[in-house]
């Protein structure tokens, strides 16, 4: 690093240093003497002042309300169902206490429902809860939302840069700011809690979640976890505090979910307990101290036990020790993890210390069954009362009983305030602080606007990309600009300023220009994805898919400079790209306001820089796309950029050639991809069976099973012999099947929206029965009827075709233990071509194939 660079780091690390300081002093009581264990100590959980002091009218009128509520009434309070799941009419009988949308529920299953639809069924379900007219006691239900990044499951919602931008930034007080906006869009659709903040640490970037994640480091994400909570709630003692205008907040995911193997989500994190609560927990006591209203349990495993079923932590640590006094959700299906339980019975997760089930699409089973073990002990009535007082007094602070229906709230329906230009201008200003400068050649930046400037790449002039997941659904794909009214992509950001200047800029997402450009910005990374989907076998940006960095070369090629602008979830290994362009910019996922791009990379009319580079590297960026162990602080810490890396304008931005060996063996495989590139997946093999047991492994291209009752050809969909065409001769049941070498553990999957999706064509239609199955041996497969479907798929054309997992799970398939997790087979005669088969998001699929059986 040259001496303004370097000068930079150490005052980021200075800040962190300092941040790490604060933190200690606000751990000590009021004669200094710290309360918090030191990293030795056998017990090293902080103690936490809880702010909001007992307040006895409203623990008399929680006490009065108990008195009335038989334990139907108190287990309802205990159970959340999906929007998708449950209706008001379910509500009113059943007296549920929370209702959410998950990222993939809609107001009558539209991604695009309008504004108003919303709060139309919020009002709903709000009668709902209030009417009392079948029996039970009127208690307002809650309703939650994954409002992330935003409100961001809404139409025209100001966008904020995800959270691995925002902690580029090093503003607090920007996500303050960042937290009341997202609160007051949020109550405008009539929701009150949002499932935010994540203050997760993540220390494997190849975990799909990364980008929720502030940062690798504990203190950066401590430091903003009080001002998030403090945003989207108000602060504690303010006439704002959980007013009509603020949400309640949700701590997560608690804990550990930023350390599992591997980076594999919902995995197992094996760590000891010192350095669980300092890595893991860091930013719990700051939340706490801000009086967070909820925490939600995590997926992971800590030490091979769900954090669903630890009571250890749920209940002793995180409401003892560190005095939590709000109540813990869990999330979607989490509880159905616990060993020995299900989705739809677990009395064990309450037990545990869970006092809120996101029981999505499981609530009635789990209701019945929890109502079950309330009725006969094995959930205490001391623990059922607990849960319940927690919940109510959480919606008592929020004064939910006297609000109203959601229309009629302080902001309800004031729809000009979802992305209003005053929250669009600070998450501009976001933007400008979270991008992170890495290279800059000969000083290429900043450019003229007065010049010709050609904008390129898959991401110029794509606002679903550059917002990346958890928008409008759950990972994010699927959109078009028309879904985002109130936003700018980056080209238009770049030509409203290029235009006003008197240059001109050019869209060309290939890089084949008209007019010789001045300059060319390429805009590419990621695709949207969101957890499972996200998560990566190695840090290589894209392997086998050359195409951004052909455009790089091919732009600097014919002598024109090149700014990179890359769009990510986390560093990823691009030392090609890096090589390959004049400047770098980590723009990271900016969402809605691709203007703030152009704010920074392009001067003023006048001639002057508009705003320089204020980002710092939040995450240590690797310098192969093996180096996963890459966190500021580890022993051999060695990445190509450091936690704190980050030019400005006045820095000499020159950057020697990289090393352009990645350190990828071939053997790392892709996460969820079972075939792909004409070839099954690592530790799979594709096998050809006939229905009399006898098979062949396919180890060349042609083959067949017999003479010819199935044979496999090379065919070609996006590259040569890409894909397997399979030809059924009719003469007998035959099947093509992909075999793993080992049990395959499809659960976490299963309980997402996930799907099985094969991308074909059908070249013959089936002339018999077809079927697509998966399997373990006798007693635990499942077949799904597909003929119907393959018949109606136009002959000679590319589909992607979807069977969620869960319905294969419900058909009798055991996901937890699958050695055949995909094969198709009929007895009649058809030709298929298939390219890819892989695990994906619901809306992935072009054609969905109904669960009926075969």
């Amino acid at each position: 690093m040259n001496t303004m660079t370097n000068r930079r780091f150490m005052q980021a690390r200075g800040g962190v240093l300092l941040t790490a300081l604060v933190l200690a002093v606000a751990a000590c009581g009021n004669d200094g003497k710290p309360v918090a264990a030191a990293p030795a100590d056998p017990d090293p959980w902080p103690q936490v002042a809880w702010p909001l002091a007992e307040d006895a009218a409203l623990e008399k009128r929680i006490t009065e309300l108990m008195a009335t509520l038989t334990v139907e009434d108190k287990v309802g309070q205990l159970v959340q169902g999906d929007i998708a799941s449950v209706t008001p009419d379910d509500v009113r009988r059943y007296r549920l206490g929370s209702i959410l949308a998950g990222g993939n529920s809609d107001p009558g299953g539209r991604y695009d429902a309008s504004p108003a639809q919303w709060l139309a069924l919020a009002d709903d379900f709000h009668a709902a809860s209030m009417d009392t007219s079948q029996g039970g006691k009127a208690i307002p239900v809650l309703f939650g939302i994954d409002a992330v990044h935003g409100q961001s499951n809404i139409i025209g919602a100001t966008l904020f840069a995800h959270n691995i931008g925002l902690g580029a930034t090093r503003n607090p007080e920007l996500l303050r700011r960042i937290g009341e906006i997202t609160a007051l869009e949020t109550r405008v659709t009539g929701m009150e809690w949002a499932f935010a903040p994540t203050v997760a640490v993540p220390q494997d970037d190849r975990w799909g979640r990364t980008y929720e994640g502030y940062s690798e480091s504990p203190e950066v994400v401590a430091s903003y976890a009080a001002a998030m909570v403090e945003g989207l709630q108000g602060k504690v003692g303010s006439p704002t505090f959980l007013d009509g205008r603020h949400v309640i907040a949700s701590v997560k995911h608690f804990l550990g979910d930023g350390g599992t193997v591997d980076g594999k989500d919902q995995g197992d994190a094996r760590i000891d307990e010192t350095e669980l609560v300092r890595i893991h927990a860091a930013g719990y006591p700051p939340a706490i101290a801000a009086g967070a209203q909820t925490v939600m349990a995590s997926f992971n495993s800590v030490n091979g036990e769900k954090m669903h079923g630890h009571k250890p932590y749920l209940t002793d640590a995180l409401k003892g020790r560190m005095n939590f006094g709000g109540f813990v959700v869990g999330d979607w299906n989490g509880h159905g993890q616990v060993k020995g339980c299900t989705t739809t019975d677990c009395p064990a997760t309450i037990n545990a210390g869970l006092d809120m089930a996101m029981a999505s699409d499981s609530w009635k089973g789990f209701y019945e069954t929890t109502l079950a073990a309330a009725k006969a002990g094995t959930i205490s009535q001391q623990r059922l009362d607990d849960a319940v007082r927690r919940i109510l007094r959480v919606k008592l602070r929020l004064g939910l009983f006297e609000a109203g229906k959601p229309s009629t709230r302080a902001v309800g329906g004031q729809f000009a305030l979802i992305g209003a230009p005053a929250h669009r201008a600070v998450a501009r200003q976001a933007v400008r602080e979270s991008l992170v400068l890495l290279k800059n050649q000969g000083g290429v930046l900043p450019l003229s606007p007065k010049q010709r400037i050609l904008v390129a790449g898959d991401g110029a002039h794509d606002v679903g990309k550059q917002a990346g997941g958890w928008t409008l659904n759950w990972q994010g794909t699927g959109t078009t600009r028309k879904d985002f009214p109130n936003a700018d992509s980056i080209f238009e950001g770049i030509a409203q300023q290029v235009k006003a200047a008197g240059g001109h800029a050019e869209l060309a997402v290939d890089g084949r220009y008209a007019s010789r450009p001045d300059a060319a910005v390429v805009v590419f990374g990621e695709d949207p994805y969101a957890e499972f989907q996200g998560d990566l076998p190695t840090l290589a940006y894209k392997p086998g898919d050359d195409a951004d960095l052909a455009l790089l070369k091919r732009l600097k090629a014919d002598g024109i400079p090149v700014v990179a602008v890359f769009l990510s979830g986390r560093p990823l290994w691009v030392n090609r790209e890096l090589n390959a362009a004049d400047a770098f910019v980590a723009a990271w996922l900016p969402g809605s306001e691709g203007a703030g791009i152009a704010d920074v990379l392009l001067r003023g009319a006048d001639g002057n820089v508009q705003h320089d580079f204020k980002g710092t590297l939040s995450f240590s960026w690797p310098r192969t796309a093996t180096q996963y162990a890459n966190n500021v602080g580890q022993k051999d810490y060695n990445p190509l950029f450091p936690f704190g890396f980050g030019l400005t304008y006045a820095d000499n931005g020159a950057l020697a050639p990289l090393p352009e060996i990645s350190g990828v063996t071939g053997k790392e495989g892709a996460v969820g991809v079972f075939f792909a590139r004409g070839d099954a997946g690592p530790g799979m093999a594709l096998r050809l069976e006939g229905g009399t047991g006898q098979g062949v492994t396919v180890t060349k291209v042609p083959d067949a099973l017999g003479s010819d009752l199935l044979t496999v050809a090379g065919v070609d969909h996006l590259a040569q012999e890409d894909g397997r065409q399979l030809s059924w001769s009719g003469k007998g049941e035959a099947t093509v099947a992909l075999q793993s070498h080992t049990a395959l553990d499809l659960q976490r999957e299963s309980n997402g929206d996930l799907m099985l999706l094969t991308t074909l064509r059908v070249e013959s239609a089936p002339q018999g029965d077809t079927w697509l199955s998966v399997g373990c041996g006798t007693g635990c497969s499942a077949r799904i009827a597909i003929g119907p479907t393959l018949g109606r798929l136009p002959a000679g054309q590319w589909t992607r075709v979807g069977v969620p997992l869960k319905c294969l799970a419900a058909a009798g398939a055991d996901v937890g233990k699958l050695d055949r997790p995909w094969s198709i087979g009929t007895a009649g005669k058809m030709t298929l071509a298939v390219s890819r088969v892989a695990l994906g998001a619901l809306n992935e699929a072009e054609t969905t194939i109904e669960c009926t059986g075969a």
